[in-house]
């Protein structure tokens, strides 16, 4: 079990990220152990026919432990809200070279396989094998997850962090850890991730680093860093990653219908949950353009209200909206 340690100082400066290259580091699990993140099977595997030809998939696939553990500088921590990809990458490739033998070693330490030969005989020249992983994240993100996986990926992620604010700002931060992820404890200062698979049972002081909370498509619970020497981090189950699946639009009442008409009421259920203009065009599976139409109707009625994220411009239904819906008006 890890134990973070926050003051009220460290509690006031926690804060919410979404991180390409975790998603992108993390997203080979899909290849190690297909099924276990279902709800992302079926876009990866209209990704299989680009990712079988990346010329170093084998070295990509050898970075995931037979537990699913993945090393530690891959998935640096954010240092910006929405940070970019290119950013983090290049945090992964300042990596000193002599640090990434015991970054690997840790990443296998529990698993019953030595590690993959691809790494160990690579770590004869550490430099060269740091500039070879680095690389070939670069070629996956390239021809893999940018083109079509990630705009619709950031939608979703950066609609959780909208939704995550508000329940802080709603209803405090013990509301807000409960809500993240069933392995989240908070309790007496005290945020516990209870890891039954862990061989470590420590407590770390945030002391005034901060804890950044990161939501991932690739955890089937809340986990952090491997080490406990770097930054604070906790990645958790994103919301809203059944829309990843394709367009399916939501039922909805027919008195809704009637009084909004179809596109408006089915666009409006949706907005349980934040959504950006292109997320919610793909999942209705309509163009942004017709989704922009109905959603400034929407907001200037006072049904939907909107805030910006980064790039993006998400919505989500007012307290009238929900109403309308049939759901109690949020406190």
């Amino acid at each position: 079990m890890h134990r973070f340690k926050l003051d009220l100082a460290d509690l006031a400066t926690t804060w919410f990220a979404c991180s390409p290259i975790q998603e992108a580091a993390l997203s080979l699990r899909m290849w190690t152990h297909p099924g276990v993140y279902h709800l992302q099977s079926p876009a990866f595997e209209r990704l299989r026919p680009a990712f079988e030809r990346l010329p170093d998939r084998n070295l990509l696939l050898s970075l995931v432990s037979a537990s699913r553990w993945v090393p530690d500088f891959l998935t640096p921590r954010p240092v910006t809200p929405s940070p970019d990809f290119r950013s983090e990458l290049a945090t992964v490739r300042a990596l000193p070279p002599e640090q990434l033998r015991p970054e690997l070693e840790l990443a296998f330490l529990l698993d019953p396989r030595p590690m993959p030969a691809v790494l160990a005989d690579g770590l004869a020249d550490p430099a060269r094998l740091l500039a070879r992983i680095a690389d070939a994240l670069e070629e996956y993100w390239e021809h893999c997850l940018a083109p079509a996986w990630w705009p619709q990926a950031r939608a979703v992620l950066e609609a959780d962090l909208v939704y995550r604010a508000r329940v802080l700002a709603q209803q405090g931060a013990a509301a807000l850890f409960a809500d993240l992820d069933h392995r989240l404890h908070w309790a007496d200062g005290i945020l516990a991730i209870n890891r039954h698979w862990s061989a470590w049972d420590e407590e770390i002081t945030v002391d005034g680093r901060g804890l950044v909370l990161v939501p991932t498509f690739f955890a089937r619970g809340a986990i952090t860093m491997i080490s406990n020497d770097r930054a604070p981090q906790v990645s958790y189950p994103a919301r809203g990653q059944a829309g990843m699946a394709g367009p399916r639009p939501p039922a909805t009442p027919r008195a809704l219908e009637r009084l909004l008409g179809a596109p408006k009421a089915r666009l409006l259920a949706l907005l349980a949950e934040p959504g950006s203009t292109t997320d919610l065009a793909y999942r209705l599976g309509v163009t942004p353009g017709a989704v922009s139409q109905h959603l400034a109707v929407l907001h200037a009625t006072g049904l939907v209200t909107r805030a910006r994220h980064g790039r993006s411009v998400l919505y989500a239904r007012s307290p009238l909206g929900d109403e309308l819906c049939g759901e109690p008006r949020r406190s």
